[in-house]
């Protein structure tokens, strides 16, 4: 059934309404009857279509009866099937008669103009044929609202359905930015925070929204057009028009806050109105991420007729006398047409180890020069720039893996990165905001109002790689977080920033037990490397990918990339310093080289019942993790590595690294900077060093062990904590994910 529209009629004056293309009016022919009707006679111009509803029967006119009883529940529908190409360009009269018959008793006029949104059925403009010059007929009415749902980058008419949002390689829906950012460096705030467009970058990180108006301007003489916004959505969105103007100073705020609805002025010689569109917030709890916006054409009802000249036409139709008729008081505006467009804000998207370096993050404090050094060295083997964070910014706060998170948005317009911000808020709570927070470099962050523990440091979020899991495919990966399951009670990741992560939607969240640790986070016993010799499935599962696998065009690129899982192992470790005690090394030592720290050989490490059951404890904790990561990410045990690692300290209190902790290293490409374990030496060489170099060499990766002993080590943290890295986005796009 299309849906229907009640008018009013009268005999007192003629009416003038519009009809939206693909509905129907019912037209009140019994609340406009004089007194003495009892019966009627309908009659419309070839471009209507008439029904009378009687008896609960609906007859299509002209029909065999010429007039019609006035009983309760007989009423005329009518439609249109073409718009429109001047106002008032279509009529209906119906005539009142009473007992006697004969002569009327009263008629009521109404003048039709038919509009629509544009679409398949839609007659286009000349132009739009090929036929060029445009001719000087006037052109059909129509009123549209658009924006990029085909996700091309560019704003174009389409017949996809704009009202609705949907996911994967062949979803339709328009895409916003978050603009949160800073392009003007004398701002003071983000740029989503106020409402002033301070120059032309800011406009280029939102969305385009384009409401076209075409047809007679005069339509518009007795209604209005309304942009409005949900109520909900309100405090999401802000919007932004400059009229026909490009002065930056012309764009002002006309939607979103308190701002619902704004009323537009079509121009006589402008079809188009381009308003920009920017978020406000990312999808989180209680906000799905979608945000609607419609176009609604308001009669109002105390509009001039739309056509001139009193008289009768040649066709014997009545005009309308030339006059505006006396406002009918406390009379509301009736809605006569909506469209509508909904946007998705686009979510904040980590990037994992094996992504692309970009640039490599360092703090510099009282005693790291050499860290600091080694990591610039290593940074320049993989042609990836360095940024140190000098002691007045960090506030000898070295962990910067702790404080933030590097990620990006994207949209088909226009991605740039984000870096998420931390509840930890030490020494460095200030960097974000004052040195990495500028023009296409965005800013987000979540607080713990409950009080942050450890586990809310971000060393306690990584992503994976993208994998396929029992046909379920996560092209972005899936986000990892450390709690205390399965334990009852203990630390737990902030809830505002785990469910932050869950309401992205695009890299599902797998929650690991991290709490066994001191520290608690899980880059103190997990990493991925990239890894060129494993192959990965395809987006369709099944066929697997080889380097030089050629996909389909028809589908979105999951790009060949492997990767190993790294865990550390405290049965690796007894193991390999089983074989060197077998192999007559038992008395070599450990920690070599440094200064005033106990240098346990291997027969004693061997020897030592509480430092065994202590790590056996810690074994079984990694353990129980593997076979969550195996489940969760579609792993089998040729994508996990066993790296070495004991681990000290007391159940209770939590399990620290024994010696440096070598998952805990920097990944830059095929280069890794590994903490220095200063394992037994053998043969002139580290054990420890020469077993993980076995590990990973012949994955075609470099291995550089970094002394991070007394910079890093001692205050429980390693190379990854005290680094980090902004890596580039996925090839993949977001909105071909299906969650």
């Amino acid at each position: 059934m299309a849906q229907q529209r009640r008018v009013q009629l009268s005999t007192q004056r003629p009416t003038s309404t519009v009809c939206v293309l693909g509905t129907e009016l019912s037209l009140d022919v019994c609340g406009s009857a004089p007194k003495d009707a009892v019966a009627f006679h309908v009659q419309g111009t070839p471009g209507v279509k008439l029904y009378v509803v009687h008896d609960t029967q609906s007859v299509k006119l002209p029909s065999s009866v010429s007039r019609w009883p006035l009983a309760t529940g007989t009423e005329v529908l009518l439609a249109m099937d073409a718009l429109s190409k001047d106002v008032g360009d279509e009529k209906v009269r119906i005539s009142y008669f009473g007992e006697a018959g004969g002569v009327p008793v009263g008629r009521a006029m109404l003048y039709l103009t038919c509009v629509g949104k544009w679409g398949g059925d839609t007659p286009k403009p000349w132009h739009w044929r090929g036929c060029s010059p445009r001719p000087s007929i006037p052109l059909p009415a129509d009123v549209s609202l658009d924006a990029d749902t085909s996700r091309s980058g560019a704003v174009s008419r389409t017949l996809l359905d704009k009202a609705t949002w949907t996911w994967g390689p062949d979803g339709h829906g328009a895409i916003l930015l978050v603009n949160c950012d800073r392009d003007d460096p004398k701002a003071k705030t983000l740029d989503n925070r106020d409402t002033a467009i301070r120059s032309y970058a800011d406009l280029k990180d939102m969305s385009q929204m384009v409401l076209r108006t075409r047809g007679p301007r005069t339509i518009f003489a007795g209604h209005r057009l309304v942009l409005h916004v949900d109520f909900s959505d309100a405090d999401k969105v802000g919007v932004f028009y400059g009229g026909n103007s490009v002065a930056l100073e012309e764009y002002k705020h006309v939607l979103g806050g308190s701002k619902l609805a704004y009323a537009i002025k079509p121009s006589r010689h402008q079809e188009e109105s381009i308003f920009y569109v920017e978020g406000l917030a990312f999808p989180d709890v209680g906000f799905s991420g979608l945000v609607t916006f419609h176009v609604t054409l308001l009669e109002s009802p105390e509009k001039v007729p739309p056509v001139g000249g009193a008289g009768v036409t040649a066709e014997g139709w009545q005009r309308p006398p030339n006059a505006v008729f006396p406002p009918s008081q406390g009379l509301l505006e009736t809605p006569i047409f909506t469209d509508t467009v909904v946007f998705r804000v686009a979510p904040w998207i980590m990037t994992p180890n094996t992504a692309a370096p970009l640039e490599v993050f360092v703090c510099s404090v009282d005693d790291n020069e050499d860290f600091v050094a080694a990591v610039g060295a290593m940074a320049e083997k993989a042609k990836c720039p360095l940024t140190v964070c000098p002691l007045p910014e960090n506030r000898q706060d070295r962990w910067i893996q702790d404080e933030v998170e590097f990620g990006y948005v994207q949209a088909p317009h226009k991605t740039f990165p984000v870096v998420f911000d931390s509840p930890r808020d030490r020494g460095l709570k200030d960097f974000p905001v004052k040195s990495i927070l500028g023009p296409d470099f965005g800013y987000v962050a979540r607080q713990a109002p409950e009080g942050a523990s450890s586990l809310d440091s971000f060393g306690n979020l990584e992503v994976s790689p993208p994998v396929t899991v029992q046909g379920k495919e996560y092209p972005l990966g899936r986000i990892l977080i450390g709690s205390s399951f399965p334990r009852f009670g203990g630390r737990r990741m902030a809830k505002a920033v785990k469910d932050f992560l869950i309401a992205q939607r695009v890299q599902a969240p797998v929650e690991l037990f991290s709490d066994w640790l001191h520290v608690g986070h899980v880059d103190e016993f997990l990493s991925f490397v990239p890894a060129p010799d494993r192959k990965v499935m395809s987006p369709g599962g099944g066929k697997k990918w080889g380097a030089t696998f050629i996909p389909p065009k028809h589908r979105p690129l999951l790009p060949p990339q492997g990767f190993r899982l790294l865990l550390a192992s405290p049965s690796a470790c007894y193991q390999l310093l089983k074989e060197k005690q077998e192999e007559g090394f038992g008395e070599a030592a450990m920690f070599q080289g440094l200064e005033k720290v106990p240098k346990p050989t291997i027969n004693e490490i061997l020897a030592n019942e509480a430092l065994r059951k202590f790590n056996n404890y810690v074994q079984s904790c990694i353990s129980w993790n593997r076979d969550i990561l195996k489940r969760a990410l579609g792993l089998a045990e040729p994508d996990i590595l066993d790296i070495p690692q004991l681990f000290r300290g007391e159940v209770a209190a939590g399990a620290e690294a024994f010696f440096p902790d070598m998952v805990n290293m920097l990944v830059l490409g095929r280069h890794l900077g590994i903490p220095k374990p200063f394992g037994p030496l053998v043969g002139g060489q580290c054990c420890l060093e020469e077993r993980v170099r076995a590990l990973l060499e012949p994955l075609g990766l470099t291995c550089t062990f970094i002394d991070d002993y007394f910079s890093y080590h001692v205050l429980s943290g390693e190379v990854h904590c005290g680094t980090n890295v902004r890596r580039k986005p996925f090839a993949f796009k977001w909105w071909h994910v299906v969650p």
